[in-house]
């Protein structure tokens, strides 16, 4: 009951790389350089991980996701990475922390991964393994995750709301999957996991530093979708101010997105349901 089952056989037909060029835009919706970029140097491309993440359960530290074969993901098949986003499952068979934010990517789609996979193959090897996690002993036991998983987790699912528009579905999905927004901008419970009541409508700071806003239309209801879309790229509020904390390193990468991407972004953001801010 507490194994880590890897979903996908790399044997399948299905399992190739796809098109790096789709890929690049999977990676910066996805914001993978954020948490994956090597810390202290500019280049936000040399994804040797160890940003040091503080949580009310420890120090998580993202993994190098290089291409290097040996202390990043290039040994990795794309059975392998399409394991490790849609299952929360690891080569080794383990299984893992949410910290890492596959309750989101899990509702991606297969060809994401796949062309994910070919982009990742393009960038800079790069040496060099972060400092494991720092968490007190309770909870370094991975299997007991599987638990976690069987209350919070559903695999597949996606909280984005289809429609059958194209231009809606694809701000659902970019929101609610690539993007996983809900991660920063809700609440969550004991457990670590979302509360429902609170989703996008803001939160404390998961690494503990500050309150994270609330995007539902109770809070940013006066934003135009124009004026959301420029903040995307710019990272500059309607009211004169700009973003700030980790919100600052997710404009850099949806800056880079197409101006449509930004704008499907922005009016699925004016579609979700007021929610009033949980108390700090």
């Amino acid at each position: 009951m507490t194994d880590a089952d890897a979903r996908f056989d790399p044997k399948t037909a299905a399992m190739t790389a796809g098109d790096a060029t789709k890929g690049k835009l999977v990676f910066l919706a996805a914001d993978c350089t954020s948490c994956h970029a090597t810390p202290g140097q500019p280049d936000r491309l040399k994804l040797g991980g160890g940003l040091a993440l503080a949580s009310p359960f420890g120090i998580f530290r993202p993994p190098n996701i290089s291409p290097d074969p040996i202390d990043g993901i290039g040994s990795w098949s794309v059975a392998d990475l399409a394991n490790a986003l849609i299952a929360g499952v690891s080569p080794h068979r383990e299984h893992y922390y949410p910290a890492f934010p596959y309750p989101s990517y899990t509702g991606m789609s297969l060809d994401d991964v796949r062309d994910l996979y070919a982009y990742l193959r393009t960038l800079p090897p790069v040496a060099g393994r972060p400092p494991p996690h720092d968490l007190p002993l309770l909870f370094r036991f991975r299997r007991s995750l599987a638990f976690w998983k069987l209350l919070f987790f559903h695999e597949g699912r996606s909280e984005a709301t289809i429609g059958g528009d194209a231009a809606d579905d694809r701000g659902a999905y970019l929101v609610e999957t690539l993007g996983h927004c809900a991660d920063c901008h809700s609440t969550r419970n004991i457990f670590g996991a979302i509360k429902p009541s609170t989703r996008f409508a803001g939160g404390p700071d998961p690494e503990g530093t500050g309150f994270v806003p609330n995007i539902t239309p109770l809070r940013i209801g006066r934003w135009s979708e124009a004026q959301i879309a420029l903040m995307l790229s710019t990272g500059e509020t309607p009211d004169h101010g700009r973003v700030g904390s980790s919100m600052a390193d997710v404009v850099v990468n949806s800056a880079q997105l197409p101006q449509g991407d930004r704008d499907e972004i922005a009016r699925y953001v004016k579609s979700l349901p007021p929610r009033q801010t949980p108390h700090p």
